[in-house]
């Protein structure tokens, strides 16, 4: 076991502060890695605010995370000292369910490991995320990362990619189909250049006239403004699939009319209230109402594989550590293009 500095959040109505942490000492399956840059996830934010009941404190949140091996265990065979590696939102799971074996381990019948937040088999307590200098994980769930790609801009694709990935991988969207994106934030964004990267035609959906030109340089075709009724009408029952990525209160069955018959729309946004969705607009045409979490190891390392041939990274502000808080009350009022990146050399405060 040895010591890492971190920045925690000591209690809900609390700001986030240093604090020292303890790491496990790498075991033959692990892989020790020093944290080069952390994305800012808005899980991070509900956490640490205990927006969802469940957060022991202190919380070290943090699951969008880039950085270089440091050491590996006798029994690592996937990574060398000095390879550039991410972990995502999950750190480890029962491994032998059927979900597991078939490499979906975010639906693990136990419950997954979660990078932050989650019982530590290890040290006991709760697991401890990204925003801290080193973290320690069994190398089944560490990924490759290219060297040709901005690593910054890369931790992002660990939470917010594969978000949006994996959905539109599982509904096969590419060529021939029309495709829609609604809300352009950090899932959006990546919601787009995807679809983009597939084949589809994509249509943006945005409450903001003002981010028109940015989603049609991200790679959207058409930019719809959802509060202007006409331009929705004009896409009525004409969608394959729409991916929901707003975890604010909105209208469900405004898009449900938008699809085609055997149309899907998925919701990877999480609102904080239940949404009312009416039966009709879903028995008129057979449509389906779906939802995804993140991805599995072996479809994140093919989103990262992907990302590297296609040079395709999230569009992220880095930030200093010290200015995390700050970057909570701006990632509320939607005040970033499209995600915080933590630079982790920014962390060297002493310890609470």
């Amino acid at each position: 076991m040895f010591r890492c500095e971190a920045y925690a959040a000591p209690a809900n109505d609390k700001p986030l502060g240093p604090l020292t942490i303890d790491r496990r000492d790498p075991t033959p399956e692990d892989v020790q890695i020093d944290i080069l840059f952390c994305g800012v996830c808005h899980s991070d934010l509900h956490t640490a605010r205990n927006e969802w009941g469940m957060t022991t404190y202190p919380v070290v949140p943090g699951h969008e995370i880039l950085g270089r091996v440091a050491k590996v265990g006798s029994s690592v065979t996937k990574f060398k000292v000095g390879d550039l590696v991410g972990v995502g939102c999950m750190v480890d799971s029962c491994r032998v369910c059927s979900n597991c074996k078939e490499g979906l381990e975010q639906y693990c019948e136990v419950g997954n490991i979660q990078t932050f937040g989650s019982p530590d088999r290890h040290l006991g307590g709760t697991t401890h995320g990204g925003y801290s200098k080193s973290i320690t994980v069994y190398e089944g769930f560490v990924l490759k990362v290219s060297e040709k790609l901005d690593p910054a801009a890369v931790a992002p694709l660990l939470c917010a990619g594969i978000t949006t990935w994996s959905p539109l991988r599982h509904w096969k969207v590419g060529p021939g189909m029309k495709v829609g994106i609604v809300g352009l934030g950090g899932l959006g964004h990546m919601g787009v250049k995807f679809a983009h990267a597939f084949g589809a035609h994509v249509v943006l959906f945005t409450t903001s006239p003002g981010k028109i030109e940015d989603g049609k340089r991200l790679g959207a075709d058409e930019v719809v403004v959802s509060k202007n009724a006409d331009e929705m009408a004009a896409h009525t029952a004409s969608f394959d699939f729409i991916l929901d990525c707003v975890s604010a209160d909105h209208d469900i069955n405004a898009y449900l009319m938008l699809l085609k018959r055997d149309g899907t729309m998925c919701l990877v946004g999480a609102p904080e209230r239940p949404m009312q969705v009416a039966a009709f607009p879903l028995l008129m045409a057979r449509r389906s109402f779906a939802g995804s979490g993140i991805g599995g190891i072996a479809e994140t390392q093919e989103m990262l594989d992907f990302c590297a041939e296609h040079g395709i990274t999230a569009d992220v502000e880095v930030i200093n550590i010290k200015d995390i808080n700050a970057a909570y009350e701006r990632m509320l009022k939607s005040d970033v293009k499209y995600r915080f990146t933590i630079d982790m050399a920014t962390l060297g405060a002493p310890a609470l």
